[in-house]
Formats: C-alpha cells, sequence, structure tokens
C-alpha cells in the first residue's frame, strides 16, 4: 500500500500523456497566457474583497496588505513557473505534485486545488451578481428581494451567521449557466472572449485610478492602521492584533490573508501549459508578467478606494463603484458597474476553464472516473467536467455567502502554494539533471520565503477556516482510499511490472528443474 501511495509519476509519462489523441490544442501564445492570467487575477477580488478588507479588516494599510499578499505570490509563482516550464501538461499543482512528492500528495492538492477554482468561480460569480444587481439599481430596474442573495451571512459585529431572508441568487445562476455555454465550445474562443474583457476591465481600473486620485483626501487614510499591523491567528487564539466579536483576526496581515484570494489567478495560467504553443518560455512570461502587473493595479486601487471614502463607510458588495457614487459621480458609477461585471464574468471564466482541467488531469491518472476526462470530438475541451463544473459553482454561489467563499478559496490556495514551494525544493534535490527552461531564482531562498509567507497569511484567516479545510481534506482521503487508489494508473502500472518482475525470477529456476 504505502508503494503505491508515495508513489512518484516518472516525467516521460506525464510528457507521453500529451502526444495521444486526448490532448489539448496548442494554441495559446504569451501574450493570451498574459491575458488569462490578468482575467482571472483582475475581477472579485479588487471590485469586491477590497470592500470588505478595509472595511472590516485592515482599514487604509489595504495598501500595505495589497503588497503582502502579492509579496507571498510572487515567491510561489517563480516555482510555478519553474514548473510549468518543465512539466508542460494540464493540471498545474497537481500534476507538480505528482511527480515529486507521490500519489497521495497530489490528490491532496488536487482536491484542494477544487476548492481554489470551483468555490473561486463561486466567490467570483457572487461578486459579479452584486454589480450586475447595482447597475440594474442605476435605472430603477430590481430582481425580486428573494432572489437577490444567499439564505445566510456573516455579520461581524455581531461575530455569528445570520438569516438573510432570500432565497437563492438569482443572477449568478444566469450568469455561470452562459459561461458554461461558452467553455464548451472551446479554448480559441474562450481565450477570445477573455481577451476582450481582460481590456475592458484594464480599462475601468486604469480610470478608477486615474480619476478617483482627484477626490482623494489625505484625513479618509488616518489612522493609517487602525486595527494595527498583524492580525495572526492560530486555530482560534490570537497571538498578535485585535479581533472582532466573533474572534476573527483584525489588522493588516488579517487584510492580506482576507484579499489573497484577490491574486489566485496567476496559477490558472499554469493549468494550460498543455495549450501553450511553447509552454517552457511563454508560461514562465504569462505567469510572472500577469502577477506584475495585477499587483500594481491593486495597490493603486486600493490607495484610491480608501482614500475617496472613510474606510468605515465602504460598501462590501459594489465598494469602488459605491465609493464613486458617495463623492456625487453617478456617471462613473454607471460605467464602473458595467465595466465591473464583465470583467468579473471574465474571471469566473477562466477559474472554470482551470478548474475542468484539474479534473481532465486527475481523470488521465485513474484519480476520477474516465467521464472527467472526456474530450469533445468537435471542440476538443473537457467537456462534461466543464458542464459540472457549471452547475457545482451555480449552486455554490446561489447559496453561500460571499464571506464564507472566500474565506475557504483563501486556505486552499495558500495551502497549494506551500505545497508547489515545498516541491520545488524536492525536485532539485531528487531530480537535479532534469531540465528546466526556467529556473527559480535565488533558489533555495526563494520557495522558502515562500513557504513561511504562505504559512503566515494562513495563520491570519479565521480558524473556522482550517475547520472547514480539514473536513474538505477528510472526504477527499475517504474518496481516494475508496475509489482513486484502486483505480490508479500508476498503481496498475506498479503491479504489472512486480508481476513481471517475479515472472523473470522464477522464469530461471524452473528451467533448471
Amino acid at each position: 500500500m504505502a508503494g503505491s501511495v508515495f508513489a512518484k509519476k516518472p516525467l516521460r509519462m506525464l510528457l507521453d500523456e500529451v502526444k495521444g489523441e486526448e490532448r489539448l490544442r496548442r494554441v495559446l501564445g504569451p501574450v493570451q497566457l498574459t491575458s488569462l492570467g490578468v482575467g482571472a487575477i483582475i475581477g472579485t477580488g479588487i471590485f469586491v474583497l477590497t470592500g470588505v478588507a478595509a472595511n472590516n479588516k485592515a482599514g487604509p494599510s489595504l495598501m500595505l496588505s495589497f503588497v503582502v499578499a502579492g509579496l507571498a505570490c510572487a515567491f510561489a509563482a517563480l516555482c510555478y513557473a519553474e514548473f510549468a516550464a518543465m512539466v508542460p501538461v494540464a493540471g498545474s499543482a497537481y500534476t507538480y505534485a505528482y511527480a515529486t512528492l507521490g500519489e497521495l500528495m497530489a490528490w491532496i492538492i488536487g482536491w484542494d486545488l477544487i476548492v481554489e477554482y470551483a468555490v473561486s468561480a463561486s466567490a467570483v460569480a457572487h461578486g459579479a451578481s452584486k454589480y450586475f444587481q447595482e447597475l440594474l439599481g442605476i435605472f430603477g430596474w430590481k430582481i425580486p428581494d428573494a432572489l437577490t442573495d444567499a439564505p445566510f451571512d456573516y455579520n461581524p459585529a455581531l461575530g455569528k451567521f445570520e438569516a438573510t431572508g432570500r432565497i437563492l441568487d438569482l443572477p449568478v445562476i444566469l450568469i455561470v449557466g452562459a459561461v458554461t455555454v461558452v467553455l464548451v465550445i472551446g479554448i480559441r474562443e474562450s481565450a477570445r472572449f477573455n481577451a476582450a474583457m481582460v481590456i475592458l476591465k484594464v480599462a475601468i481600473v486604469l480610470f478608477v485610478i486615474a480619476v478617483g486620485v482627484f477626490y482623494i483626501d489625505p484625513a479618509n487614510w488616518k489612522p493609517f492602521a487602525p486595527y494595527g499591523y498583524t492580525g495572526i491567528n492560530f486555530f482560534g487564539w490570537t497571538l498578535f492584533g485585535q479581533e472582532d466579536a466573533g474572534g476573527q483576526p483584525l489588522g493588516m496581515l488579517a487584510g492580506g490573508a482576507a484579499i489573497f484570494f484577490a491574486y489566485i489567478g496567476f496559477d490558472s495560467v499554469s493549468t494550460h501549459a498543455e495549450e501553450a504553443r511553447n509552454p517552457q518560455r511563454d508560461v514562465p512570461i504569462g505567469i510572472i508578467t500577469s502577477l506584475i502587473l495585477c499587483t500594481l493595479l491593486y495597490m493603486g486601487v486600493g490607495a484610491v478606494l480608501t482614500g475617496m471614502v472613510p474606510y468605515t463607510k465602504i460598501d462590501i458588495n459594489a465598494p469602488v463603484s459605491n465609493a464613486f457614487g458617495q463623492v456625487g459621480l453617478r456617471w462613473a458609477q454607471l460605467l464602473i458597474s458595467a465595466g465591473a461585471v464583465a470583467g468579473i464574468i471574465s474571471v469566473v471564466l477562466v477559474t472554470m476553464l482551470s478548474q475542468a482541467r484539474i479534473l481532465l488531469a486527475m481523470s488521465r491518472d485513474g484519480l476520477l472516473p474516465e467521464f472527467f476526462g472526456e474530450v469533445h470530438e468537435r471542440f476538443r475541451t473537457p467537456w462534461k467536467s466543464t458542464i459540472l463544473t457549471g452547475i457545482f459553482v451555480g449552486t455554490l454561489a446561489a447559496l453561500l455567502p460571499l464571506r464564507v467563499l472566500s474565506d475557504l478559496v483563501n486556505i486552499g490556495t495558500l495551502l497549494a502554494f506551500v505545497i508547489v514551494c515545498a516541491a520545488v525544493l524536492v525536485m532539485r534535490r531528487r531530480h537535479p539533471e532534469a531540465e528546466r527552461p526556467f529556473r527559480v531564482p535565488f533558489y533555495p531562498v526563494t520557495p522558502i520565503l515562500g513557504i513561511l509567507t504562505c504559512l503566515l497569511l494562513m495563520f491570519s484567516l479565521p480558524s473556522e477556516n482550517w475547520l472547514r479545510l480539514a473536513a474538505w481534506l477528510a472526504i477527499g482521503l475517504a474518496i481516494y482510499f475508496g475509489y482513486s487508489r484502486r483505480h490508479s494508473l500508476l498503481a496498475r502500472h506498479l503491479r504489472e511490472k512486480s508481476v513481471e518482475a517475479i515472472s523473470e525470477e522464477v522464469a530461471p529456476s524452473e528451467s533448471v528443474k
């Protein structure tokens, strides 16, 4: 048992998989990959979670929260880039873990990536719904109240969950359904749609910074860090900083952990390595460029938002457009809301695109049923995985509040980053001879700093997120030992090799007889 559980997938097997009929089309260049990264990063994180983090966690020090979260992502991004150049196949961190840490760890990270991508898409779609509803409100239109939100939400002032009086979020179901159709049609069409949306939302972000800077009141930046610069929580006990009525940590680091969700898009670039024309060169360019661009934009929006409106008055559902409304720029509020809806939808597209490819990679290895790995004969997309992802994402987004979704994504993503950074250390030691078209600079300092900074942010999240993560992983382990281990193609391959070895040992003795 231990042998198959910790067996590692040879690089040769990984590369052989993309030579068959089930491989994906190589149609993406560095511009499209960077666009996919920017498309995944700029969305709910900048248009929605800035309000949650500034209002409830960090105040104006949100600007530094973006720096800390961006720094942690930079370390992880360099590690992702090394692996993506070495192993240009679908699967991202799941594939990297399979080649370095063994099957069980690969399953854990793959199961964890389902939280990162599918739940992320749910949270992002939730944000798109809020801006869409605000856009309708500007024109005097209104969706029935019972169909505008999740049935419950978390109240930080009371430290508990409360009923909202709603049934479900109808707009989010319509948004996810439309995105699912686009994804099934094909990667080229999805990339084109995403590129158009990226241009639009980057223009909106630049507009927010360029216009909003003239409405900044420096007095709104005082106090700069009303909750302090820390906010570290260790399984329910706040070690450094303040906490709210529910025991959740407050401060600049807590804000960084809350908005970490905003950065997860860069690693989605690595899931499309199999669809890149020149993955050894283009994937690292896409990952690093998209991360740098978005970090600069985030810092600019954080400064403008907290400068335009006192942090206590920032709206948590549609903070950017609402801030312009508060200073009397109603025309700008309309423009931002329309751009935010389109921009956030592109994030839903990229994250769901990535989720389907994680399921594809796990199915190829036999850890999930063949259903998840079937590629459409015409569109060359994993269409069944895409449709199932759409159903899962739409259900979660319609029924769960944004706070719960974003926090679960944050801790799952941080765990994935820790494992990828650790995998670089393992791979360099065990396979120093492997070809590395891109190498992590300042090794081993960079991956070690990546592990430490991601762990620091993990301990800046509320304790219940650790419980949710533990419950999710427990379900995943039950599936692995109940199904995946018995159907693993690698385990079957190892068993067949063992039988051959035994046969070779027995054959000579029989000939002597």
